[in-house]
């Protein structure tokens, strides 16, 4: 049960909650309205509702002596507020987004969201813009439950194809131009770098002395001579760890525990093969070969002592 009201939650199938408050922030029944409108405690969205008066707020189009306007001075009038707001806002915080209503209906006319980046930077702002004016006008700040503009944005307006006009029920949100919006939230940008620099710990800047020379160690180079052991001879190459070859024989002097077969010493290994020369001797004699001559272990099968394993043998 509680895993299908949370589903249904802020949408038309909950008849507890209001589905516009929650994805607008407004609603157009006001406290008359028969579902809930409940207000979020913390939030990074703020609404100021009301704020933003155009000039042609009684008819689009016309000032209230009923002359006509330029609409690039509607829109010049727009953007000085807009600017005026947005440097206003930033005091107080990183802004996300800034968006006011081109709505005509009572409940969204000039309603102002502002969404910072952090809970505690909206909250700040709450408690600074409280009490204060504008125009003249007293400004109304609350916490908005909108935090995905999309849901509440109207599609059709934006493909310049909405019916209702002004007195839609989604926002229609006042567009600024790109030069502006480069300019201030370009600057916002900037401005959030720069402070985020300036945080990082000192400790994390090394000097050219500090700096390992060895590549990802922090230890001093290799290239002073303090090489890695395992690779000081590169005659030496280090051990294979397969299981193939743990049975071979070791070349570290101390060798590997539990081992077998166990090596030899060097006089063992040289009694063994003069006696394998005699052997060999005896059998050719007996078989009528040509003497092989016994000089005390020099034998020509016999170059080096470190290549030949008496062990291979028996």
């Amino acid at each position: 049960m509680a895993e299908h009201l949370a589903s249904i939650f802020g949408t038309e199938k909950d008849r507890v909650n209001c589905p516009f408050y929650f994805k607008i922030g407004a609603c157009r029944h006001g406290d008359r309205c028969s579902r809930l409108h409940t207000k979020p405690s913390i939030s990074p969205t703020l609404l100021l509702s009301n704020m933003y008066q155009r000039p042609d707020m009684i008819t689009p189009g016309v000032d209230p002596q009923g002359q006509a306007l330029d609409p690039r001075k509607v829109q010049d009038h727009f953007e000085d507020f807009y600017e005026d707001l947005f440097e206003e806002l930033s005091k107080y915080g990183d802004l996300e987004s800034l968006n006011i209503c081109d709505n005509l209906a009572d409940h969204m006319v000039g309603n102002v969201y502002v969404q910072f980046r952090e809970e505690e930077q909206a909250a700040n702002a709450l408690q600074n813009l409280n009490g204060r004016f504008y125009a003249g006008r007293p400004i109304i700040v609350d916490f908005s439950p909108v935090t995905d503009f999309r849901e509440a944005t109207c599609r059709q307006y934006e493909e310049n194809v909405c019916n209702r006009g002004g007195y839609c029920n989604f926002m229609h949100l006042k567009k600024i131009s790109r030069e502006l919006r480069r300019r201030l939230f370009g600057r916002s940008r900037r401005r959030r770098s720069r402070s985020q620099s300036q945080s990082r710990s000192p400790h994390r800047h090394h000097g050219h002395d500090d700096r390992p020379h060895g590549g990802r160690g922090r230890g001093p180079s290799r290239r002073d001579g303090d090489k890695d052991p395992r690779y000081h001879d590169r005659s030496r190459r280090p051990r294979s760890r397969s299981p193939r070859h743990r049975g071979g024989r070791s070349r570290s002097p101390g060798g590997r525990r539990n081992r077998s077969p166990v090596r030899e010493s060097s006089a063992e290994r040289r009694a063994k093969i003069e006696q394998w020369n005699r052997d060999r001797e005896t059998a050719d004699n007996g078989s009528g070969h040509q003497d092989v001559k016994d000089d005390g272990g020099s034998n020509g099968l016999v170059q080096n002592e470190d290549e030949f394993d008496p062990s291979k043998q028996y």
